[in-house]
């Protein structure tokens, strides 16, 4: 997957004029930005403004009718590119933990490398137990999802995906379906693995943890991108009326 033509001044993650429609609906009305490695980029709008759709095209679970995605120089949406190549490099965390009931917290990291990568097992075993320390579930490694909270759920998906070792990590509303006092457990690993450096790109309605962590904020409404700055300049001095609305609702 890693282009001979891409260099980390690059942008790791380039969108140009995205459009995306449902039939009739048109959801992303030509949407462009930047992310650069290891930064921090929160998208941020009310419900049905294309958020989640954006980052779903990012690795090719949502195709696009328009524009370009590149992931460290690669065409996402070109036919010819192999999306688990794709999907290796760039790790996805939805609002449903989607992990296997029947299998134990660390089985559960465990299958993608061990299963798809074919990596040897004990060297995933080492790797995927470290990661669980990593978001704070030592101890659970044999514990069911049954058996943890959603939040603790939600920590083993982040290291499920984390094991692929991608170059990028989406985050897709990812306390969306948590309890309230299970949301900061969940964020403050986000904020670790933002201080390791990954880069990172959260749709997320956590306007705290965005001003405290993004580098850049994104505001979409209605299929376009409305304002975007740094937390400081957004949060303090935005300047459309949408976003200042939005912002009034939410804070």
């Amino acid at each position: 997957m890693t282009n001979t033509q891409w260099d980390e001044g690059q942008p790791i993650v380039s969108i140009k004029n995205v459009r995306k429609s449902y039939g009739d609906l048109e959801v992303l009305k030509g949407v462009s930005f930047d992310v650069q490695k290891g930064e921090v980029i929160c998208i941020i709008g009310p419900s049905g403004s294309g958020k989640s759709t954006l980052i779903r095209c990012i690795n090719a679970l949502a195709d696009i009718q328009g524009g370009s995605i590149q992931v460290e120089g690669q065409e996402v949406h070109d036919d010819a590119l192999d999306k688990l190549e794709l999907r290796k490099k760039v790790g996805m965390v939805f609002q449903q933990y989607n992990l296997f009931p029947h299998k134990t917290a660390l089985q559960n990291i465990m299958m993608a490398p061990v299963k798809v990568l074919k990596q040897p097992k004990a060297e995933v075993e080492k790797r995927a137990l470290a990661l669980l320390k990593k978001v704070r579930m030592q101890g659970k490694e044999n514990s069911y999802p049954g058996e943890l909270s959603g939040g603790q759920q939600q920590r083993v998906a982040i290291a499920r995906s984390l094991a692929m070792q991608p170059d990028v990590m989406l985050f897709d509303e990812v306390t969306a379906a948590l309890d309230p006092e299970t949301v900061n457990e969940v964020l403050v690993t986000i904020k670790d693995l933002a201080a390791d450096g990954m880069t990172c790109i959260l749709v997320t309605h956590e306007m705290g943890f965005a001003r405290e962590v993004a580098d850049h904020i994104y505001f979409t409404d209605n299929g376009v991108i409305v304002e975007h700055g740094p937390p400081a300049t957004f949060f303090d001095n935005a300047q459309d009326d949408r976003t200042k609305a939005f912002l009034g609702q939410i804070l």
